[in-house]
């Protein structure tokens, strides 16, 4: 899929649009409150009224929490059939995912020459997933089922995108300008065995999809392997953000996952509290992920 950081002038995204953003703007905002997680009887056949509950929370959220009744016996298999049916069909098949498409995330070895963070039990930053992609394989949403918790920790905390991007705006709008630059925010490659399995990637922070309009992101936190553009409004942008989440915001949602538990979504900010396993007791953390080139069909 394509981006485009040249909005349609009737879109909210369009910075010349004051009337139109202002009244999206105040529709997103007022989604306050904790959301009740969906009750699903089957991930592997969800039923009509199941999605629905899941899509209108979405709608509002960009993201949805779900409890599943009876955990089925192949899970990866299941949540295959879960994205399925809400819409996700081509599956982000990253490094690390198991042969389904599915990752495991638990503490393990990866066989990688990097470290990955999310295979550790530290603590993981801000991001929204797939920022490494390149601009034709974006992960426009993901979907993360909690099999089993661990001991202490590993709560997870979610922000959608679309009110940080408010944030910013109401801020300063050059600053949006700014993070639609294609040389805003690159990654560089990434080298495995000693082969180059992925390029430097530039791009938008910020884009907008010329198909159905919707906003997408590209971030992370990390200071590190990161390249912002080399000007002052954008390096004001991205200082803007970190100090955001370090304030934090009353839209920031914080949930720890129980067994049988996950969240869908359109692929928000997100973050991860470290954690303490205690395997010998049976809580040695495992979190299934399925990220995928779609976004859910909220509209």
């Amino acid at each position: 899929m394509s981006i485009s950081d040249h909005p349609d002038p009737a879109s909210p995204f369009a910075l010349d649009e004051a009337e139109t953003y202002r009244a999206w703007r105040d529709q997103k905002l007022s989604a306050t409150g904790w959301p009740e997680p969906v009750a699903i009887e089957n991930p592997g056949a969800l039923s009509d009224v199941e999605k629905q509950a899941l899509l209108n929370t979405c709608r509002t959220r960009n993201f949805a929490l779900f409890r599943v009744n009876s955990p089925p016996a192949d899970i990866e298999q299941a949540l295959r059939a879960f994205g399925r049916r809400m819409g996700l069909l081509d599956l982000d098949q990253n490094l690390c995912a198991e042969d389904s498409g599915v990752s495991a995330i638990t503490v393990k070895a990866t066989e990688t020459d990097h470290t990955y963070i999310p295979y550790t039990n530290r603590p993981l930053g801000w991001h929204t997933d797939g920022y490494y992609n390149a601009g034709d394989h974006q992960v426009r949403a993901w979907l993360l089922y909690c099999a089993r918790p661990a001991a202490e920790g590993g709560a997870n905390e979610m922000f959608d995108h679309e009110i940080a991007y408010i944030r910013l705006r109401d801020e300063n709008p050059e600053w949006i300008r700014a993070l639609m630059a294609p040389d805003a925010f690159t990654i560089p490659g990434n080298t495995e065995h000693g082969e180059e399995i992925r390029p430097d990637h530039g791009g938008p922070v910020f884009s907008v999809s010329p198909r159905d309009g919707t906003l997408h992101m590209r971030y992370s936190a990390r200071q590190r392997n990161v390249v912002w553009g080399d000007d002052p409004l954008t390096r004001e942008a991205a200082a803007f953000l970190l100090d955001l989440f370090k304030r934090g915001d009353e839209h920031i949602f914080r949930y720890r996952l129980s067994s049988g538990e996950g969240v869908i979504s359109n692929n928000i900010l997100h973050r991860r509290d470290g954690f303490h396993d205690e395997p010998n007791a049976g809580a040695k953390r495992l979190i299934y992920r399925a990220r995928y080139y779609q976004r859910l069909p909220v509209k």
